[in-house]
């Protein structure tokens, strides 16, 4: 199948009633037969479903349909994109172990990776991840590198390429954050990630109904390395499975931040039209920045597809359809920025990005109000910037909107 025929059909299953949607499964438990099956089940040795804490037939329809189209091999979905990273990083790292980790986060991972030191945990927090940089912090303890494809609100565009080659050679597992990007822009997998997560809350899900995560595991071999030993009873029994065989025999099952399984369905439901959608974000979101850039009440404009971006020539490398939906600009000082927020009569603001609705939010004073000024500086974050996620509406009313509030300034 090609990318949007797997949007709707890809490892699709029909029950035996013929129903075109995935039942919504409203079960806590599930009953069997025999003592006998529900021990094997327990054991890993049959298939089957015993509690929607480990396991439900709607969420894994969803975890199925994520993992096709990403060419993954499996996926495992968890109840927010937060607790998605959360599992995936605790699944991998044990007390006096090192990560490799971008500076240029969501607010919320920059904190939660800060917090990792509790748990004996040191992170190397790099401006700029590259070969270069890579090499002067990584060591025997290194467990892992983490990443967003388009930083979030930084808009630094990764050079995944040379970064997962890097990975490759030096067998330590890359893990991208790929929310900004959805795969109608890039499958991370393809170019040499080992692990993908997503938020699922935003363009996958499309209208802000639910919330959700997932992990994509591409099944690769680097666990068999002496420096990953605590996975190895899980790839001398699961091999190439192991990454996703030891999450959901541990830390998945001990901590059970389960996908709702209503959730799972509305989010079957939304990524269906997510190329379409992602066709109209790129576009609007292009048109924005340009127009933004010809305006002199903006001081900066950033967007990886606008020609005078640093990242422009990377995005035109792995961002064939477009550079995405999120821009942010800077109107000189938190007074502008503020002023500018309340005048809007048609762009919202709250705290969410791939909305089918136009969504604009001050980072500095919410998403990242937890961050330190200097943690706030390497994440690109400024008192007077605004993160503008572009919404599918025609553009000329969203240009329409900006520009109302621009000019009150």
């Amino acid at each position: 199948m090609k990318f949007n025929t797997k949007l709707i059909h890809g490892n699709a299953r029909l029950d035996g009633t013929g129903a075109t949607n995935t039942p919504v499964y409203l079960s806590n438990a599930y009953a069997h037969t025999s003592a006998e099956k529900l021990e094997k089940i327990f054991q890993g040795k049959d298939m089957g479903y015993a509690y929607t804490r480990i396991s439900n037939p709607t969420v894994t329809s969803f975890e199925r349909r994520i993992a096709s189209i990403e060419n993954g091999m499996v996926a495992t979905s968890a109840s927010s994109g937060m607790s998605a990273i959360y599992l995936a990083v605790m699944n991998m790292v044990e007390s006096g172990d090192e990560i490799v980790s971008s500076s240029g986060l969501y607010g919320g991972t920059y904190t939660l990776m800060r917090n990792l030191k509790s748990i004996g945990v040191k992170v190397h927090f790099l401006e700029n991840i590259n070969p270069d940089t890579l090499k002067s912090v990584i060591n025997k303890k290194t467990k892992l590198v983490f990443a967003e494809t388009i930083g979030n609100p930084r808009l630094d565009v990764l050079d995944i390429g040379a970064v997962s080659k890097f990975c490759k050679d030096n067998n330590i597992v890359l893990i991208i954050d790929s929310t900004m990007t959805t795969p109608y822009l890039i499958k991370p997998l393809e170019y040499g990630a080992d692990i993908v997560i997503h938020s699922t809350s935003k363009y996958i899900n499309g209208t802000s109904n639910s919330i959700g995560g997932i992990i994509v595991d591409s099944g690769s071999s680097k666990y068999t390395d002496p420096r990953y030993e605590n996975f190895l009873p899980y790839t001398k029994k699961y091999g190439k499975m192991a990454f996703t065989a030891k999450l959901k025999d541990t830390i998945g099952r001990d901590v059970g931040p389960a996908l709702s399984p209503f959730n799972a369905f509305l989010n079957l439901t939304g990524v269906e039209t997510l190329s379409l959608r992602m066709k109209e974000h790129c576009k609007n979101a292009l048109g924005i920045a340009k127009y933004l850039s010809n305006n002199d009440k903006i001081v900066d404009v950033n967007y990886p597809g606008l020609e005078s971006s640093r990242y422009y020539d990377l995005a035109q490398k792995y961002y064939k359809n477009g550079s995405g939906g999120i821009l942010t600009f800077r109107l000189g000082s938190k007074e502008n920025a503020f002023k500018f927020l309340n005048n809007l009569k048609l762009i919202l603001d709250l705290t969410n990005i791939g909305d089918t609705k136009s969504i604009i939010i001050h980072p500095s004073s919410t998403i990242c109000s937890n961050n330190t000024d200097e943690e706030k500086r390497q994440m690109g974050v400024y008192e007077d910037l605004l993160r503008l996620s572009v919404g599918i509406e025609d553009v000329e009313d969203i240009i329409a909107d900006i520009d109302s509030a621009l000019k009150e300034l």
